[in-house]
């Protein structure tokens, strides 16, 4: 193998795939990036058995070939060359891989690529094609609530259902539910149903580049797999076998109190109350006051620590109900208020001890593509 390539290209495929390295694993090739002449570019892949990334760069490819380099030690090098051009050669039977870039020269010990997993190759022309942008922002408005309970693994996934032209994900972790719903350009050619890891979905919304390109989602026939294939990424990831739990009987059908108020003034009020918090049982107060036909009403959101402090923040609402005070993880609140786009946003209700629901208000995201169900914590003293 003898290419080149450009060092930012190099810098940014190592980027991209070497989160699917596995560091400890038993086998060494696993510690590896792997990377191949492919059709007049530079393939790169990394993979840990359960997730795989693969990446292709642009490369002037003069001899074919393909080794697996240390991912860490070659992505660590190619972060400090200083030259736009970078100079690949492989001795196949020593397999050393000299780089050369500017008056840099560097001798890297590899190993064989044919001790690297096969990556699957699929027929991507009748894959679900999905707009980069929408599952991008349903990806982060549902992954960040899935467990990290190994105990229970279907909930450490993001459920996902395809029907017809209406896609639906959904993750949970026994304290709240995330659950977001698009629109399809085109109708699905089959129905789909799967749970796919929240650290595989995580690192396709990262990878994912904004723009108006489609990803295509395969889930070939009986291997348990699911593959995302943007431009010049791909992504293989093994599904989770299980049920998912019917998260439509979790959801509240009615509510006593309707608290409408500014997403931008709820969250920095739940930031300042998470500073205090946090030193204690994360709960944050919220003591939602009607304030008649004249006033407007009152949301007061507090958070509190017998070691640093307390915090109190009123912000504005139009509120329909009786006065109640609930509390909630106060995590839980920010980390969904951080991925709700709309001016508005509404919390309800129907007790103390009732599932609080946020949902978006104003916007294309608010007419119940998005809401987000918490548990309630104890008010105590």
């Amino acid at each position: 193998m003898k290419v080149t390539v450009l060092q930012e290209n190099l810098a940014r495929g190592l980027s991209i795939v070497s989160r699917a390295v596995s560091p400890r694993s038993t086998l060494p090739v696993l510690a590896n990036v792997l990377i191949a002449t492919d059709e007049g570019r530079l393939r790169l892949s990394a993979t840990n058995l359960e997730l795989g990334i693969t990446c292709w760069i642009g490369a002037k490819v003069e001899e074919e070939g393909s080794t697996t380099v240390p991912a860490r030690t070659f992505t660590d090098l190619v972060g400090t060359l200083a030259d736009k051009q970078v100079d690949m050669s492989l001795n196949v039977r020593t397999q050393n891989l000299n780089i050369r870039s500017g008056a840099s020269t560097t001798d890297l010990k590899c190993i064989d690529s044919q001790e690297f997993p096969i990556m699957p190759v699929v027929d991507l022309s009748k894959g679900l094609q999905i707009n980069v942008v929408d599952l991008k922002e349903m990806i982060q408005q549902v992954v960040f609530a899935a467990s990290d309970d190994q105990a229970r693994p279907v909930l450490t996934g993001v459920y996902v259902k395809v029907k017809d032209k209406k896609v639906v994900m959904a993750a949970a972790d026994g304290f709240r539910l995330a659950v977001r719903k698009a629109n399809l350009s085109a109708p699905a050619e089959h129905d789909i149903t799967a749970i796919i890891p929240a650290r595989a979905m995580a690192e396709l919304a990262r990878i994912a580049t904004d723009g108006d390109q489609m990803v295509t989602m395969v889930l070939p026939p009986g291997r348990g797999q699911v593959i995302f294939r943007l431009r010049d990424v791909e992504l293989v990831s093994q599904l989770i076998d299980g049920v998912f739990p019917d998260y439509e009987q979790i959801i509240p059908r009615r509510c006593e109190t309707r608290a409408v108020l500014s997403t931008s003034a709820f969250l920095k009020a739940i930031k300042q109350a998470e500073i205090f918090a946090r030193e204690g049982s994360y709960i944050a107060r919220i003591n939602m006051k009607s304030g008649g036909e004249l006033n407007p009403g009152q949301v007061e959101i507090s958070g509190q620590s017998d070691e640093t402090g307390s915090n109190q923040n009123q912000v504005d609402a139009t509120i329909e109900g009786p006065h109640l005070l609930i509390a909630f993880n106060v995590r839980f609140l920010r980390e969904v208020l951080d991925v709700i786009k709309t001016p508005n946003v509404a919390l309800e209700t129907t007790s103390e001890t009732s599932p609080g629901v946020i949902v978006p208000v104003g916007g294309q995201a608010s007419d119940g593509e998005y809401l987000h169900v918490i548990m309630p914590m104890h008010l105590g003293s």
